[in-house]
């Protein structure tokens, strides 16, 4: 693994946590988007700080993208810390999840609404803030309970630049807020996979470095997949480039004299695994928090 400290905080990201400081007191509840394939690598070491005194409601998404066993290991996790905090896996294309949203936030403010009910408040709409790093789907998830396009979804870092209230029909109110990263990640994996699912942009760590990398976490845990989609039949510990360039000679990437483009072929790996064509995948379990 790369041995720099990959250092990431647009100034935009700065003006966000001031954003979420200023508006915490006006939310009943945070949503907090982990990208279901990378649920610790994805979760901001800053926001339970950030958070603190209010509800969270986890929201795990792109389910469909992740192994369903390894998400079921991570629910049961979150359920064992016993932090009072609510979990869900949901997914904004296939609508995995999307219908327990709503009755989960009543069940995580039950007491706050009780007493809104004593005091004949019961049509008051809840508000939410949704936080997350860029690209966890924070403005898709908006767009679809809210049943119209609320909020701009790209699949980018960096699109949504700043605060947007958005009205549910069911009750809710949304705040949604740009993604926010933290100022470096001391640990270089964490970079890594923050960057195999596009939450970082390509430009930060090398598009082959980062695929050779991705090869070996595959042949580590679904070695299956890269015998199958690209008739790769080496042993295990194989290098990562030496998994790559076996990739694109059997996809007949060549160049000129009979060398392998490993460019195009990292950038077919990459783009492949973000769009779900190479299954569904898991690249963290709940061991790797001990």
């Amino acid at each position: 693994m790369p041995s720099q400290t990959i250092q990431w905080f647009p100034g935009h990201m700065a003006k966000t946590r001031r954003l979420m400081k200023e508006n915490l007191a006006l939310v009943d509840i945070v949503f907090e988007l982990v990208d279901a394939r990378i649920p610790q690598s994805s979760r901001n070491p800053e926001i339970a700080q950030l958070t603190e005194g209010k509800p969270v409601l986890t929201l795990l998404t792109k389910s469909s993208l992740a192994d369903p066993a390894v998400t079921k290991a991570w629910m049961q996790y979150y359920s064992d810390q016993n932090d009072g905090r609510f979990t869900l896996a949901i997914d904004c294309v296939t609508g995995e999840g999307m219908n327990q949203i709503e009755p989960m936030v009543r069940k995580a403010l039950a007491e706050k609404l009780k007493r809104y009910a004593d005091k004949g408040m019961q049509g008051r709409r809840i508000k939410a803030m949704i936080v997350g790093i860029p690209n966890v789907g924070k403005s898709t998830l908006i767009n679809q309970i809210s049943g119209r396009k609320g909020a701009k979804a790209e699949n980018r870092p960096g699109v949504t630049r700043g605060k947007q209230w958005v009205t549910v029909d069911s009750g809710l109110l949304l705040l949604d807020t740009p993604g926010i990263l933290w100022p470096k990640f001391e640990d270089p994996n964490v970079g890594m996979m923050l960057a195999y699912t596009g939450a970082v942009k390509e430009n930060i760590i090398d598009t082959e470095e980062l695929a050779c990398h991705l090869m070996e976490l595959l042949q580590k845990y679904y070695p299956q997949v890269l015998a199958e989609r690209y008739k790769i039949e080496l042993p295990d510990g194989t290098p990562g480039y030496e998994l790559l360039e076996e990739a694109g000679r059997k996809r007949g990437y060549l160049l000129a004299r009979g060398e392998i483009h490993t460019e195009r072929m990292a950038k077919v790996l990459l783009d492949e695994y973000r769009s779900g064509k190479l299954g569904h995948f898991t690249l963290e379990a709940p061991e790797d928090c001990v």
